[in-house]
Formats: structure tokens, sequence, C-alpha cells
């Protein structure tokens, strides 16, 4: 499922209109990805929480030449699925 089907799932389950429901999917990842961008945790239960993850500098080597490479400090996106979701899919 892409964006754009999730978007149509979104109008068919609520009775939106595609434009409506496309509004409300971008809004609801501009939600979490500005919460994210603060240093917040989303957390939606049942269903999982989305939290950001501090990952320290370290040494890589270059695939191509072998040579050692720093690689900088970051801050990566992380989900934890919930108790629902799990059993949903289970």
């Amino acid at each position: 499922m892409n964006k754009n089907d999730l978007i149509g799932a979104v109008a068919d389950a609520s009775g939106l209109s595609k434009n409506d429901a496309a509004n409300a999917v971008e809004g609801v990842f501009d939600s979490i990805s500005n919460a994210l961008k603060r240093g917040d945790e989303v957390r939606l239960v049942g269903f999982g929480t989305f939290s950001v993850a501090k990952r320290k500098a370290s040494t890589g080597r270059n695939p191509r030449t072998g040579e050692p490479m720093q690689i900088k400090a970051s801050n990566q996106p992380k989900f934890k699925a919930g108790k629902g979701l799990k059993d949903a899919v289970n």
C-alpha cells in the first residue's frame, strides 16, 4: 500500500472526499514529524509508539576502497508496534 492507496482507504472508510482524506493523512504525517523534530514521543495506544533514537558518531569503512571514514552522529526515527497492531497482524 502506498500513500495514494492509504488516502483512498481513508476516504472510503470515513466517507470523506479524497481531497479531505488527503489533507487528513498529510496532517497526521506532519503532526508526527513535527513532534519527533521537537524530540517528543508520539504514543498511539493499541497502534504503536514513534520516537527518536540518537546514534553516536562512529568509524566505518568505505566499501570501495576499504579506507576508514567518520560517520556523524544523527537522530533516527523509530517505531515500536503496540499490542493491538501485533495482535491484528498475527
